[in-house]
């Protein structure tokens, strides 16, 4: 352990990994964020809670279990020539989660059928999204930790970087939850992201790698053009104010 203190090799693959998994950890975040907005801002928060501290359990859990991982990718059987493993079922699985719950959420916000209901209040809803955070957590994960292990080679520092960017996701959490709430239309962008991931997931899952990259720049220039929006907006706003007409 003191020996990687003083390796600055060591020190450049903490940081390196340590911002690659803030960044691969946006996707969890943002559905967590879009997740809880049907929940009280109690709840919300309890939720959101719950969903990163069980994110962290599950990398930390998983980087101990490395052999099984790497298990994982080893062929079960073939379809068409392609060889079809563990791994590769459950990214199929959990893109198609996504993309079905981000359909449903479009089509509820298009449609307009929840904002007469307002938060929900039930401990069922409440467990609900939990078991879909705990579900989605497990995918991220998997995903997040087969990165490490190509990224690290040291357990100490892995588990270091995991650690790091799941603090770095806690402390954006809330912000970034209260910026959909207030701005509902950023709601239907984070929307279409989860849509994007989730057919990302489902390639990778039959072999077909879209190269991360391409996804979160048109992630961020949306996330842009959407900000310029929001703040065009509120000029607006501002000006009607100052000069009393509603």
């Amino acid at each position: 352990m003191l020996e990687l203190l003083a390796d600055p090799h060591a020190w450049a693959a903490l940081v390196t990994l340590t911002v690659l998994e803030i960044v691969l950890g946006i996707d969890n975040l943002v559905f967590i964020s879009v997740l809880v907005q049907r929940l009280e801002a109690r709840a919300a928060r309890r939720a959101r809670q719950i969903g990163l501290s069980l994110a962290l359990i599950f990398r930390i859990l998983l980087l101990m279990l490395l052999t099984w991982i790497m298990g994982l990718r080893e062929p079960l059987f073939a379809v068409m020539g392609h060889a079809v493993s563990w791994r590769d079922l459950i990214l199929i699985a959990g893109g198609l989660f996504l993309i079905m719950k981000a359909t449903r959420e479009i089509h509820d916000e298009v449609e307009a059928g929840h904002d007469e209901q307002g938060p929900l209040k039930t401990a069922d809803a409440f467990y609900w999204v939990v078991m879909q955070l705990i579900a989605i957590d497990l995918i991220f994960s998997l995903d997040s930790i087969i990165t490490a292990i190509g990224m690290a080679q040291d357990i100490e520092v892995m588990v270091a970087a995991v650690i790091i960017a799941m603090i770095v996701m806690y402390g954006a959490s809330g912000p970034v939850s209260s910026f959909i709430r207030t701005h509902p239309t950023t709601k239907m962008l984070a929307l279409s992201f989860l849509l994007l991931i989730g057919v990302a997931l489902v390639a990778d899952g039959f072999a077909f790698h879209i190269p991360r990259g391409y996804i979160y720049f048109a992630m961020a220039f949306a996330a842009a053009v959407e900000a310029f929006n929001v703040i065009a907006s509120r000029n607006r706003r501002r000006r009607r104010n100052a000069a009393g007409r509603p």
